[in-house]
């Protein structure tokens, strides 16, 4: 101002730029807020501070299928998952994903799901967990419980995930890999609640939550 003066006039709030705060893009620092359907997103174990992965790697033993491991690194392309319902028409884009509800999450890199059956884990002689199918479509051993303690499962919440075939939980405690995936941990399943089995949503892209959710109820 000058003499009392506005150099500038005011602009209505709908005209001014648009302005990101550092960390807010690719959801490196996300808003308070829902998970909602076809996001992409990052899960830190939050016990062992390793994030969910997958890659084009087999196991030698159990299954023989794609291995699911956990990683410290933040920034591995290969860590990327996107949720999706039981069936297409189950969870619709940006409809928030209620604490119950069962989902798939889907590698985004190999399109195989994650998935476990009744194979030993290969290091601790828990439940193998795995990555199954082909361009996002497997089988019914696909499913997992989303187990929160609001209505919504919400970014900054700790949650378990429960398989619906078999009723363990997504796990890690703490077994590494030699070669070919050194320091890389065992991720299984197993049958009880506990600290090892407590996950966070972390970097992503976020889809923008309905404004109706309730028209996409089915689970």
């Amino acid at each position: 101002m000058r003499g009392g003066r506005r150099l500038f006039p005011l602009l209505p709030l709908a005209l001014l730029p648009l302005v990101l705060l550092p960390g807010l893009c690719h959801g490196r620092e996300p808003a308070p807020g829902a998970v909602t359907c076809g996001s992409v997103l990052k899960l830190l174990n939050t016990r062992h501070s390793v994030r969910l992965h997958s890659h084009e790697v087999k196991y030698g033993s159990g299954s023989g299928q794609q291995s699911v491991t956990g990683v410290e690194a933040s920034d591995d392309a290969n860590s990327y998952w996107r949720i999706r319902g039981k069936s297409d028409n189950s969870c619709q884009r940006g409809t928030p994903v209620k604490c119950g509800q069962a989902i798939r999450l889907t590698h985004v890199n190999t399109g195989k799901n994650l998935h476990t059956h009744h194979f030993p884990s290969p290091l601790s002689n828990n439940q193998e967990v795995s990555a199954f199918g082909d361009d996002g479509e497997g089988d019914d051993l696909d499913f997992w419980i989303v187990q929160c303690s609001g209505t919504y499962w919400e970014r900054e919440d700790a949650v378990r995930f429960k398989h619906v075939g078999t009723e363990v939980f997504l796990s890690i405690t703490g077994e590494q890999y030699g070669h070919p995936i050194r320091g890389q941990r065992e991720v299984h399943g197993m049958p009880a609640a506990n600290h090892h089995n407590y996950w966070k949503a972390m970097e992503g892209v976020f889809i923008k939550p309905s404004l109706d959710p309730a028209k996409h109820d089915e689970l």
